[in-house]
Protein backbone atom coordinates (compact mmCIF):
# COMPACT_ATOMS: atom_id res chain seq x y z
CA UNK A 1 0.00 0.00 0.00
CA UNK A 2 1.55 3.34 -1.05
CA UNK A 3 1.86 6.37 1.22
CA UNK A 4 -1.09 8.23 -0.30
CA UNK A 5 -3.37 5.22 0.10
CA UNK A 6 -2.35 4.76 3.73
CA UNK A 7 -2.78 8.41 4.64
CA UNK A 8 -6.03 8.72 2.70
CA UNK A 9 -7.43 5.67 4.47
CA UNK A 10 -6.65 7.36 7.80
CA UNK A 11 -8.35 10.57 6.67
CA UNK A 12 -11.41 8.69 5.43
CA UNK A 13 -11.68 6.86 8.76
CA UNK A 14 -11.70 10.20 10.59
CA UNK A 15 -14.50 11.45 8.34
CA UNK A 16 -16.55 8.27 8.40
CA UNK A 17 -16.48 8.10 12.20
CA UNK A 18 -17.24 11.84 12.43
CA UNK A 19 -14.29 12.38 14.77
CA UNK A 20 -13.87 16.00 13.63
CA UNK A 21 -17.61 16.69 13.41
CA UNK A 22 -17.67 16.71 9.63
CA UNK A 23 -21.42 16.03 9.64
CA UNK A 24 -22.14 19.17 11.66
CA UNK A 25 -19.77 21.15 9.44
CA UNK A 26 -21.59 19.94 6.34
CA UNK A 27 -24.95 20.96 7.80
CA UNK A 28 -23.66 24.40 8.78
CA UNK A 29 -22.16 24.88 5.32
CA UNK A 30 -25.43 23.93 3.64
CA UNK A 31 -27.46 26.28 5.83
CA UNK A 32 -25.07 29.16 5.17
CA UNK A 33 -24.94 28.68 1.41
CA UNK A 34 -28.66 28.13 1.00
CA UNK A 35 -29.44 31.17 3.15
CA UNK A 36 -27.05 33.31 1.13
CA UNK A 37 -28.59 32.14 -2.14
CA UNK A 38 -32.11 32.84 -0.94
CA UNK A 39 -31.13 36.40 -0.01
CA UNK A 40 -29.72 37.20 -3.47
CA UNK A 41 -31.76 39.28 -5.93
CA UNK A 42 -33.91 37.19 -8.23
CA UNK A 43 -32.12 38.58 -11.29
CA UNK A 44 -28.61 37.83 -9.99
CA UNK A 45 -26.44 35.70 -12.24
CA UNK A 46 -25.76 32.14 -11.14
CA UNK A 47 -22.79 32.29 -8.77
CA UNK A 48 -19.27 31.09 -9.54
CA UNK A 49 -17.75 28.92 -6.79
CA UNK A 50 -14.12 28.04 -6.13
CA UNK A 51 -13.25 25.34 -3.60
CA UNK A 52 -9.71 25.73 -2.23
CA UNK A 53 -8.66 22.26 -1.14
CA UNK A 54 -11.70 20.38 -2.40
CA UNK A 55 -10.56 16.90 -1.33
CA UNK A 56 -12.81 14.07 -2.46
CA UNK A 57 -16.11 15.97 -1.95
CA UNK A 58 -17.54 13.00 -0.06
CA UNK A 59 -19.61 15.25 2.22
CA UNK A 60 -20.02 18.37 0.12
CA UNK A 61 -21.15 16.68 -3.11
CA UNK A 62 -24.84 16.24 -2.13
CA UNK A 63 -25.06 19.98 -1.43
CA UNK A 64 -23.27 20.95 -4.64
CA UNK A 65 -25.57 18.71 -6.66
CA UNK A 66 -28.59 20.76 -5.67
CA UNK A 67 -27.10 24.26 -5.71
CA UNK A 68 -27.91 26.49 -8.72
CA UNK A 69 -24.30 27.38 -9.45
CA UNK A 70 -22.97 29.03 -12.57
CA UNK A 71 -19.71 27.10 -12.34
CA UNK A 72 -17.59 25.16 -9.87
CA UNK A 73 -13.80 24.88 -9.64
CA UNK A 74 -12.26 22.27 -7.37
CA UNK A 75 -8.61 22.90 -6.54
CA UNK A 76 -6.40 20.51 -4.59
CA UNK A 77 -2.69 20.02 -4.10
CA UNK A 78 -3.08 16.22 -4.20
CA UNK A 79 -3.86 15.10 -7.77
CA UNK A 80 -5.09 11.67 -6.68
CA UNK A 81 -8.19 13.13 -5.02
CA UNK A 82 -9.47 15.05 -8.03
CA UNK A 83 -10.91 12.00 -9.86
CA UNK A 84 -12.56 10.99 -6.58
CA UNK A 85 -14.14 14.43 -6.28
CA UNK A 86 -15.31 14.37 -9.88
CA UNK A 87 -16.87 10.94 -9.38
CA UNK A 88 -18.57 12.03 -6.14
CA UNK A 89 -20.09 15.11 -7.75
CA UNK A 90 -21.26 13.27 -10.85
CA UNK A 91 -23.21 15.04 -13.59
CA UNK A 92 -24.41 18.52 -12.66
CA UNK A 93 -26.08 21.25 -14.68
CA UNK A 94 -23.13 23.67 -14.49
CA UNK A 95 -19.56 23.45 -15.83
CA UNK A 96 -16.86 22.12 -13.49
CA UNK A 97 -13.09 22.39 -13.55
CA UNK A 98 -10.61 20.29 -11.59
CA UNK A 99 -7.23 21.86 -10.90
CA UNK A 100 -4.15 20.41 -9.29
CA UNK A 101 -2.46 23.26 -7.52
CA UNK A 102 -1.53 25.24 -4.47
CA UNK A 103 -4.13 27.66 -3.10
CA UNK A 104 -1.49 30.40 -2.64
CA UNK A 105 -0.52 30.12 -6.30
CA UNK A 106 -4.16 30.24 -7.35
CA UNK A 107 -4.69 33.38 -5.28
CA UNK A 108 -1.57 35.08 -6.63
CA UNK A 109 -1.72 34.32 -10.34
CA UNK A 110 -5.22 34.72 -11.80
CA UNK A 111 -5.47 34.03 -15.49
CA UNK A 112 -8.24 33.17 -17.90
CA UNK A 113 -11.38 32.07 -16.11
CA UNK A 114 -9.60 32.47 -12.77
CA UNK A 115 -9.32 36.22 -13.31
CA UNK A 116 -13.09 36.63 -13.03
CA UNK A 117 -14.53 37.65 -9.64
CA UNK A 118 -15.63 34.72 -7.50
CA UNK A 119 -19.04 34.76 -5.82
CA UNK A 120 -18.42 31.86 -3.42
CA UNK A 121 -15.07 30.86 -1.96
CA UNK A 122 -14.94 27.72 0.14
CA UNK A 123 -12.06 26.09 1.96
CA UNK A 124 -12.24 23.21 4.42
CA UNK A 125 -9.29 22.02 6.53
CA UNK A 126 -6.61 23.36 4.18
CA UNK A 127 -5.59 26.86 5.24
CA UNK A 128 -4.30 25.73 8.64
CA UNK A 129 -1.27 24.31 6.86
CA UNK A 130 -0.10 27.86 6.06
CA UNK A 131 2.09 30.04 8.26
CA UNK A 132 0.66 33.13 9.92
CA UNK A 133 2.28 35.33 7.27
CA UNK A 134 0.87 33.18 4.48
CA UNK A 135 -2.61 33.29 6.00
CA UNK A 136 -2.45 37.09 6.15
CA UNK A 137 -1.28 37.28 2.54
CA UNK A 138 -3.98 34.84 1.43
CA UNK A 139 -6.75 36.82 3.13
CA UNK A 140 -5.53 39.99 1.44
CA UNK A 141 -5.40 38.34 -1.97
CA UNK A 142 -8.74 36.60 -1.65
CA UNK A 143 -10.33 39.91 -0.73
CA UNK A 144 -9.35 41.16 -4.19
CA UNK A 145 -10.80 38.04 -5.84
CA UNK A 146 -14.24 38.07 -4.21
CA UNK A 147 -17.17 39.62 -6.07
CA UNK A 148 -19.25 42.36 -4.42
CA UNK A 149 -21.74 40.66 -2.13
CA UNK A 150 -19.71 37.46 -2.27
CA UNK A 151 -19.18 34.86 0.43
CA UNK A 152 -16.12 33.09 1.81
CA UNK A 153 -16.77 30.01 3.94
CA UNK A 154 -13.69 28.96 5.89
CA UNK A 155 -13.91 25.64 7.74
CA UNK A 156 -10.80 24.71 9.68
CA UNK A 157 -9.12 24.05 13.00
CA UNK A 158 -8.28 27.09 15.11
CA UNK A 159 -6.45 27.68 18.37
CA UNK A 160 -8.12 29.18 21.40
CA UNK A 161 -7.31 32.89 21.86
CA UNK A 162 -3.85 33.09 23.40
CA UNK A 163 -3.17 29.35 23.08
CA UNK A 164 0.30 28.49 21.76
CA UNK A 165 0.77 26.06 18.89
CA UNK A 166 2.63 23.66 21.17
CA UNK A 167 -0.22 23.56 23.68
CA UNK A 168 -2.74 23.14 20.86
CA UNK A 169 -0.77 20.21 19.39
CA UNK A 170 -0.49 18.53 22.80
CA UNK A 171 -4.20 19.03 23.43
CA UNK A 172 -5.21 17.62 20.07
CA UNK A 173 -2.83 14.67 20.26
CA UNK A 174 -4.26 13.77 23.65
CA UNK A 175 -7.73 13.92 22.12
CA UNK A 176 -6.65 11.51 19.37
CA UNK A 177 -5.02 9.10 21.82
CA UNK A 178 -7.88 9.06 24.33
CA UNK A 179 -11.08 9.46 22.32
CA UNK A 180 -10.49 8.10 18.81
CA UNK A 181 -10.63 4.33 19.44
CA UNK A 182 -12.34 3.80 16.09
CA UNK A 183 -8.96 4.30 14.40
CA UNK A 184 -6.19 1.73 14.39
CA UNK A 185 -2.97 2.56 16.22
CA UNK A 186 -1.30 3.14 12.87
CA UNK A 187 -4.05 5.51 11.75
CA UNK A 188 -3.85 7.48 14.99
CA UNK A 189 -0.10 7.75 14.47
CA UNK A 190 -0.62 9.02 10.90
CA UNK A 191 -2.95 11.78 12.10
CA UNK A 192 -0.80 12.72 15.10
CA UNK A 193 2.39 12.86 13.05
CA UNK A 194 0.74 15.00 10.37
CA UNK A 195 -0.63 17.32 13.04
CA UNK A 196 2.75 17.83 14.68
CA UNK A 197 4.60 18.34 11.41
CA UNK A 198 2.22 20.41 9.28
CA UNK A 199 -0.62 22.01 11.25
CA UNK A 200 -0.42 25.69 12.10
CA UNK A 201 -3.96 26.63 13.15
CA UNK A 202 -4.64 30.32 13.57
CA UNK A 203 -5.34 31.94 16.92
CA UNK A 204 -9.06 32.77 16.79
CA UNK A 205 -8.76 36.35 18.00
CA UNK A 206 -5.65 37.12 15.96
CA UNK A 207 -6.98 35.76 12.65
CA UNK A 208 -10.26 37.62 13.06
CA UNK A 209 -8.31 40.86 13.49
CA UNK A 210 -6.12 39.99 10.50
CA UNK A 211 -9.17 39.33 8.33
CA UNK A 212 -10.81 42.61 9.35
CA UNK A 213 -7.61 44.49 8.50
CA UNK A 214 -7.69 42.84 5.06
CA UNK A 215 -11.19 44.15 4.40
CA UNK A 216 -13.40 41.28 5.54
CA UNK A 217 -16.35 41.12 7.89
CA UNK A 218 -16.05 38.02 10.10
CA UNK A 219 -18.71 35.85 11.71
CA UNK A 220 -18.26 32.57 13.55
CA UNK A 221 -21.07 30.45 12.11
CA UNK A 222 -20.31 27.15 13.84
CA UNK A 223 -18.02 25.94 16.63
CA UNK A 224 -17.11 22.35 17.41
CA UNK A 225 -17.37 20.81 20.84
CA UNK A 226 -13.59 20.44 21.27
CA UNK A 227 -12.69 24.12 20.78
CA UNK A 228 -10.71 23.35 17.66
CA UNK A 229 -12.94 22.81 14.61
CA UNK A 230 -14.96 25.84 13.54
CA UNK A 231 -16.52 27.58 10.57
CA UNK A 232 -16.09 31.29 9.84
CA UNK A 233 -18.15 33.20 7.29
CA UNK A 234 -16.35 36.14 5.69
CA UNK A 235 -17.96 38.79 3.52
CA UNK A 236 -16.47 41.91 1.92
CA UNK A 237 -16.55 44.83 4.33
Amino acid sequence: MDLFTQQWASYRAVVEHDLMEHQAVASATAATLEGWLQARPNDAAAPRMVDLGCGDLALLAPLLQRLPLGSYTGLDLTPEVLPLAQQALGNVAYPCRWLEGDLLRWASDPAGDDAEPVDILHSAFAIHHLSAEEKQWLLERLRTRIAPGGLFIWVDVFRKPGESRDIYVQRYQQRIASSWPQLSAQQREHVSSHLAAYDHPADRAAIEATAKAAGWQWRWAWNGRQHAEAMAVLTPA
